[in-house]
């Protein structure tokens, strides 16, 4: 489990070092594929085991108050597990990886009344969401060159997105009218 918060990697498993903020943490590519250095491995063998890790990741994850959420989140949020099995007793082996993504949302610095440092994160957050929407588009147009070093997000995500990856999205939307602008912009 880690978050990108302003465009830095965090650990949200490791214990944090004395002053308080969870591990920053280095991307790496090893011969086509992201892998992070560093980070917090668990051997888990039943969603039981899973449970209390993801209860003790969000317990860290970054947020804030704001005007319009009183706990807005103030990061990405990746749950990445890595999944083996083997077919029968001696038989092969099979490895894949499943990403669970929280985005945080993009935000309207006017609307959400943000200011210092919370003003920062917002610039990271959308600039963030504006590179994945750039990689999404290169990816679809089939485009030569997929800029997935704009951000750390698209970075830690390029084996999620590229090769024989199969990606799904939900998007939460409100059904008030008043919040239609930010529904169609989602």
């Amino acid at each position: 489990c880690l978050e990108v918060y302003n465009e830095e990697v965090r650990d949200l498993l490791a214990p944090p070092p004395k002053g308080g903020e969870p591990a920053k943490l280095k991307l790496q590519d090893l011969a086509g594929v992201v892998c992070v250095q560093g980070l917090k491995s668990t051997r888990v063998a039943t969603a039981e085991e899973v449970a209390p890790l993801l209860a003790a990741a969000q317990r860290v994850r970054s947020t804030a108050s704001t005007k319009m959420n009183d706990r807005s989140s103030r990061s990405h949020y990746v749950f990445r597990m890595r999944i083996r099995r083997r077919e029968g007793e001696g038989g092969e082996c099979r490895e894949s990886e499943l990403y669970l993504v929280d985005l945080a949302g993009s935000e309207r610095v006017k609307e959400s009344g943000v200011s210092g440092e919370q003003m920062v994160e917002a610039r990271a957050i959308n600039k963030s969401l504006s590179s994945l929407g750039d990689v999404v588009a290169a990816l679809a147009s089939g485009a030569k060159h997929v800029p997935f070093r704009n951000s750390k997000l698209t970075h830690l995500m390029q084996n999620a997105l590229s090769g024989s990856s199969k990606t799904l999205m939900f998007v939460n939307i409100s059904p008030l009218a008043k919040h239609y602008n930010e529904s169609v912009s989602s």
